[in-house]
């Protein structure tokens, strides 16, 4: 692919640095229904998380509506609990991506039932109208379901949650069901408010074979290039056009990456093993950004990324080094979100994993103080200085999209090496 610059393209977010909060509410193995927002204590620190972003120059957060814990089975909707989100939202100047299904759905649902689209079709409609009457700017942005090919690993062939299945017919199986629902969800927003934005996510991932096992090497082609992208085919109408998908309704296009997203193939049923570093099968994260991206062809945004404890900058480094040499190969991007804003725990064994912005300190009292880590918050002021970008936000962030032809200029004057060497 050519190097040279693009032709303009649209602008959408005001900051080029995002970030969000952790927000699963999955229904998880033995410890039943959980509510990570509330683990982490974000209900009562939502002002203080905001302001900690204003702070840093971020004006983009994704954010989750907890659909399981919003629609109690009764018919009734109730939202009240992201009421401090949007009251922080408006004072600190954060536009939000809201996740209207990050993980859990309503305990009474069958997943693979019609009422499954309908119900969640009709929650979102609802979700986006009380967020609208709220919102104190537009674009309204929503994920619909997050990461549906990651799910269905993870609730359909993993058995880690619900619905617990444990084969790769019912992880296909409940992805089309999760793809369907998003599309419908997408329809009816769409249908009461028309500049309505989607960003679709799901994680960037890269299978190897066992080196001592070429036999696989099929399989392992087949979940980097066809099972990888199922959620995705769906909702932009490449795959299953009777479902209604469409490159429109795929809008903006959301890559996760971390150093997990690339994998040595253990068979069916059973989770991949990361590769580990310096492994000479580890591509440059630039070429899965470009590969994805080119299936499609829409805006996208490096939707969530972090490192690790004390790599947490070296990771921001290699992270915006990888975006910015796929901008300069004309890849549409729009954005890196560095997830989590504050930390969050490893969902297994509930220790704290280091990998937000701040990490956090539980006092006597039980509440959980953040600490951001200020090598990591230098090494994104860095990036924003080099970029040209603001280091916080003023009165008025929304004054104006920033410019891409300004982002595109900084890719092609810093022009990095993409480098499969991950720190």
């Amino acid at each position: 692919m050519s190097s040279s610059a693009p032709a303009p393209r649209e602008d959408i977010f005001p900051t080029f640095f995002l970030s969000g909060f952790e927000c699963s509410t999955f229904d998880w193995g033995t410890r039943g229904r959980r509510d990570m927002a509330a683990e982490l204590q974000h209900y009562t620190h939502a002002d203080e998380d905001y302001a900690m972003l204003k702070d840093l120059g971020i004006a983009v957060a994704r954010e989750g509506i907890p659909w399981p814990l919003v629609d109690r089975g009764d018919g009734a909707l109730d939202f009240s609990c992201i009421d401090p989100f949007l009251g922080a939202q408006r004072r600190h100047g954060i536009l939000p991506i809201w996740d209207l299904c990050h993980y859990g759905y309503p305990d009474d649902l069958d997943p693979y039932s019609e009422a499954f689209v309908t119900r969640f079709e009709a929650y979102a409609r609802t979700a986006a109208s009380y967020v609208a009457e709220r919102a104190h700017h537009r674009p309204l942005c929503f994920t619909p379901v997050n990461e549906p090919t990651y799910w269905g690993y993870m609730g359909g062939e993993w058995g880690w949650c619900a619905p617990f299945g444990k084969s790769a017919e019912e992880r296909r199986r409940f992805t089309v069901a999760l793809a369907r629902a998003d599309i419908a969800a997408c329809k009816a927003i769409r249908s009461d408010h028309p500049d309505a934005r989607f960003v679709h996510i799901d994680p960037l991932i890269w299978v190897v074979p066992p080196r001592d096992r070429p036999d696989l090497a099929e399989e392992a082609r087949r979940e980097s290039y066809e099972d990888a992208y199922i959620a995705w085919d769906i909702i932009s109408g490449l795959k299953h056009p009777e479902y209604g998908g469409s490159l429109e309704l795929i809008d903006i296009l959301g890559f996760n990456n971390y150093s997990f997203g690339q994998l040595e193939y253990a068979g069916p049923a059973t989770p991949h093993r990361p590769l580990e570093p310096g492994d000479k099968r580890i591509r440059p994260v630039a070429d899965l950004i470009e590969e994805a991206w080119s299936r499609y062809r829409r805006p996208c945004i490096v939707a969530e990324t972090s490192g690790l404890h004390g790599g947490r900058p070296e990771w921001l480094d290699d992270i915006t080094s990888e975006g910015l040499a796929a901008i300069n190969r004309g890849v549409d991007l729009h954005g890196i979100c560095l997830f989590p804003a504050v930390d969050m725990t490893d969902w297994h064994n509930g220790e704290w994993l280091h990998m937000g912005i701040a990490d956090v300190e539980e006092l006597p009292s039980g509440t959980l103080m953040r600490k951001p880590f200020l090598p990591y918050v230098q090494a994104l002021h860095r990036w924003q200085q080099r970029l040209r970008r603001v280091t916080t936000l003023d009165e008025d962030p929304y004054d104006k999209p920033i410019g891409m032809d300004e982002i595109r200029e900084a890719a092609r004057r810093l022009d990095p090496v993409t480098d499969a060497e991950w720190h």
